[in-house]
């Protein structure tokens, strides 16, 4: 059975490969860098149901093994993730750098670095806190289900339900791995604790029938030609049945764990509270930046950045007539203005959603103006599922399925429209859209002939950096602010945003800030309001390091483009510019600039 389980895993590979562009041969002859990538990746995915539905490769075909199954979560997996990651960093020694060329010498360079990292941060077995507010099983797993198991046919029917069931095995495992954690010195702080158990509660409060695992079924099954209304009703009470039997028992055991935490939990909010905290603090930061910066270093940049964004917000204000009170007291005002404000009800909802598919429109019709390749997947604008608003951001973005099942999606968060008043949209439509996190990813899914890994963009610090220049070009480039002010005033105050996350986030982590002194930090700095603001300082202190990636790529991008426009002069061109950096997918900070620089050359003997 072994045997023919490595063979069947083996098509498994060669599939996701050729839908990837990339040698099917690479399982049997492992001998060019891509082979060595892609295959401890399909190695990776093969155990991993959730990344290969993620991927949209095999789903619903006749080499469908996984649609049915979820990961296994339990410490015997990491361990064997562990031994796994190491062999395949040992395999990347093979090959000489110096006998590497083009794209196979930048996957090499990418992978290298990719492992190291991976490595470097998986030393430590207790590092954070796998179950909280915005992400882990709890939280991750109903989107997933809901949003991302595609339902054709009642086979996939039977494999989501299934899936379902495998839900109950997977809280179980989570639970024992929390418990785990807690023997170990980890647990969340109080407040986190807090909020975990109440998004929990909130996903099941309503019972079986009303659980969006359930709710979400019926007009899924509605797609199904030929499907008779009582296998429709039979599905929906198998799917009850499950989430009843397995789901909520899961959950009621997670808070239970939870609330017995709470008795004993701290109120401190940096990552140094727990053991080998600063040495995991940093490891993050090098993870999220890619970069060799330090905390302080970050600290300083971000305080710089602040000022200087002050200073333009204040000139724009005062050129609106705002005059009195500091700029965040003036953002507040236009925040709460209710002519800035869409109608906090479904109409002004869809009024809103109505509002961003016009930007979307507007800025594709000036892209092919400022870039070679125009994203071909579509792009869907849809709100944030309800069941997860609460702790949910402004917005996210989820990239197409490689296979084409599925389009790119802008969620945006409607549970207060006042949250995001029109003046702000425009620019966080360019960040998570046009053209930004979807010209970036469509652009790494258009990739020939590279590895897997370069495809999914697993450098933050590269794909949020993208994104913040593209609020910025949107501006300097592409004039989409030109009569709108108050846009330009959002992208500011945008921007500001990021520029404050270098300085709570290390605040918090490296200097022992408490929660509330990075909130009211946040508050006088942005404008935003205090829900908002709360949302996202309690989301750092459960990702170290992860807020600083956005502003850190920013820069580097622009020094990039700096240096290209003043080396190059008459020779500079931006959408070819735009095209080196997107045409060659995420990777470290120091890695693209090293690509510039050769551009550069290329460019100045042409």
């Amino acid at each position: 059975m072994r045997l023919i389980g490595k063979i069947f895993a083996g098509l498994i590979g060669l599939v996701i490969l050729a839908a990837a562009g990339a040698s099917v041969w690479f399982w049997f002859y492992p001998v060019t860098v891509n082979n060595a990538v892609n295959k401890f990746a399909v190695e990776f995915a093969i155990d991993t149901p959730e990344l290969l539905t993620g991927l949209g490769a095999v789903d619903n075909t006749p080499l469908d093994f996984h649609s049915g199954k979820l990961s296994d979560y339990t410490k015997a997996r990491d361990e064997k993730d562990r031994a796994r990651l190491k062999k395949a960093r040992a395999m990347m020694n093979r090959f000489d750098p110096e006998k590497l060329k083009g794209q196979e010498k930048l996957s090499s360079e990418i992978a290298i670095w990719f492992l190291d990292d991976i490595i470097e941060q998986a030393a430590f077995e207790y590092s954070g806190y796998r179950v909280n507010q915005i992400s882990g099983p709890t939280v991750d797993l109903p989107q997933f289900l809901t949003d991302l198991h595609v339902i054709k046919n009642e086979k996939s029917v039977k494999r989501y339900i299934s899936r379902i069931r495998e839900f109950g095995r997977v809280l179980s495992e989570t639970k024992a791995r929390v418990e785990d954690d807690r023997a170990h010195g980890v647990t969340p702080p109080d407040f986190i604790i807090e909020k975990s158990i109440s998004v929990m509660r909130a996903f099941i409060e309503n019972g079986a029938a009303e659980n969006a695992l359930v709710t979400t079924l019926p007009a899924k099954l509605d797609k199904i030609e030929g499907l008779s209304e009582e296998k429709k009703a039979a599905y929906v009470a198998e799917a009850t049945e499950a989430v009843e039997s397995a789901v909520i028992p899961g959950y009621e055991a997670m808070i239970g764990l939870f609330e017995d935490m709470s008795k004993t939990a701290t109120h401190d909010a940096g990552i140094w509270r727990i053991p080998d905290g600063e040495k995991i603090y940093a490891a993050a930061l090098h993870s999220n930046t890619t970069t060799d910066m330090t905390a302080e270093e970050i600290h300083e940049i971000g305080l710089s950045e602040v000022a200087r964004i002050e200073a333009e917000m204040d000139a724009i204000l005062v050129s609106q007539g705002l005059i009195e009170g500091s700029v965040s007291d003036r953002v507040k005002q236009l925040m709460a203005d209710p002519a800035q404000n869409f109608p906090n009800n479904d109409e002004g909802r869809q009024q809103m959603l109505d509002y961003l598919v016009e930007l979307n429109d507007d800025v594709m019709k000036k892209a092919p103006d400022f870039f070679i390749t125009v994203p071909q997947q579509k792009l869907e604008i849809v709100r944030v599922p309800e069941y997860s608003q609460d702790s949910s951001p402004g917005g996210y973005y989820n990239p197409p399925a490689l296979d084409g099942s599925r389009p790119g999606r802008f969620y945006i968060n409607l549970k207060n429209t006042t949250d995001n008043p029109r003046w702000t949209l425009p620019t966080l439509l360019y960040h998570e859209a046009a053209p930004g996190h979807h010209f970036q990813l469509s652009a790494s899914q258009l990739m020939k002939n590279v590895p897997l890994l370069r495809k999914i963009s697993p450098f933050n610090a590269y794909s949020e950096g993208w994104a913040l220049y593209a609020e910025r070009i949107a501006k300097t480039d592409m004039g989409m602010y030109d009569s709108d002010p108050l846009g330009d005033l959002g992208r500011l105050q945008a921007e500001m945003f990021r520029a404050v996350r270098l300085v709570v986030d290390t605040g918090m982590h490296a200097k022992r800030w408490s929660r509330e002194e990075a909130i009211a930090y946040m508050l006088d700095k942005t404008g935003n309001t205090e829900d908002e603001v709360t949302r996202e300082i309690e989301r750092y202190v459960v990702w170290p390091g992860q807020a600083t990636a956005y502003k850190t790529g920013q820069l580097a991008i622009l020094r990039m483009r700096a240096k290209a426009e003043a080396d190059l002069g008459d020779k500079f061109n931006l959408r070819e510019f735009h095209e080196l950096i997107l045409g060659n997918g995420a990777m470290p900070l120091g890695i693209l600039e090293e690509t510039v620089d050769e551009w550069i050359k290329e460019r100045q003997g042409a």
